[in-house]
């Protein structure tokens, strides 16, 4: 059961991905997210009625106050990234996160590496040359620089760093609440909170998403409701290594995607640079 809602979060990721891409990338990031953040706010705010609220501490508030913020300038990222780069160069780049976590779990925590996660790191390192493997002819460095010349592909290690980042705080709020409920609550006012964000600080508008492309709006929105919802009910079934390794065949789905429906060049190698990263977030996996 686990694996087949973990799947479905994949495909439900990847679906938002390219509804964001097709139908809005015209109006911009702050509306691309904005539409994102706001079908989970409308699914999952009325839960909060009837779901029972376990005693909230003030590290709870805390953690929520340092996500907030860090979550708006990761999903303005990712909509920025996959508005202006090919899916098959942006989205692989998630796969970083649990490299991240690993490295920063070294540095700050102590914690020592594991063959498999040192593998796992390596994989996906090297699924990343594949990305941009047609700039080898220019050098054998090329194609790790040309992350830093595609503005998605960096745009989006970055966010797969900020992710490394709520990850770890993430945890935190579910210890200090209950699994189900932080995830009600979470992504219910996640919505509201950038609203306002975007609103003042970025002028968008997502009534005018509404008024010329309802059905871009309606199907991002179900997509990413689906996939939180999804999400929520495979964390409680499974360990959440394995998971989010399945969760991260989103990455997959992308570059497919990607190569079949808006026709993007060198489909092939960057898929299998894909695979790669994947495999990398398999044996993460494994390490535990």
């Amino acid at each position: 059961m686990w694996f087949f809602l973990a799947l479905a979060t994949a495909l439900f990721t990847a679906s938002g991905d390219a509804f964001s891409k097709h139908y809005l990338r015209h109006f911009g990031s702050p509306n691309m997210a904005l539409v994102r953040v706001l079908g989970p706010t409308v699914c999952l705010l009325p839960a909060l009625f009837f779901w029972p609220w376990p005693p909230l501490s003030k590290k709870f508030w805390l953690t929520l106050a340092l996500l907030y913020p860090l979550e708006t300038i990761a999903m303005l990222c990712y909509m920025e990234a996959i508005r202006v780069s090919p899916l098959s160069v942006t989205v692989p780049y998630l796969a970083f996160t649990p490299a991240f976590i690993i490295l920063t779990g070294r540095v700050v925590l102590g914690e020592r590496l594991s063959l498999p996660g040192m593998v796992g790191i390596f994989m996906i390192v090297l699924g990343s040359y594949f990305l941009h493997l047609a700039e080898i002819k220019k050098g054998l460095l090329e194609p790790f620089k040309a992350t830093f010349r595609e503005k998605g592909s960096w745009l989006m290690l970055l966010v797969a760093f900020i992710y490394s980042i709520t990850s770890v705080f993430l945890k935190v709020g579910i210890n200090q609440s209950e699994r189900f409920f932080f995830a009600f609550f979470y992504y219910s006012w996640l919505g509201v909170f950038m609203a306002v964000v975007l609103k003042i600080f970025f002028r968008a508008d997502p009534k005018a998403v509404l008024r010329f492309c309802p059905r871009g709006a309606f199907l991002v929105a179900a997509s990413q409701s689906a996939a939180v919802v999804c999400h929520v009910w495979a964390l409680s079934l499974a360990p959440v290594a394995y998971m989010i390794a399945i969760k991260r065949l989103s990455v997959l789905f992308g570059v497919l995607i990607g190569g079949v429906f808006f026709k993007e060049k060198a489909f092939r190698v960057r898929l299998l640079g894909a695979i790669f990263m994947v495999s990398g977030v398999f044996f993460i996996a494994w390490a535990g």
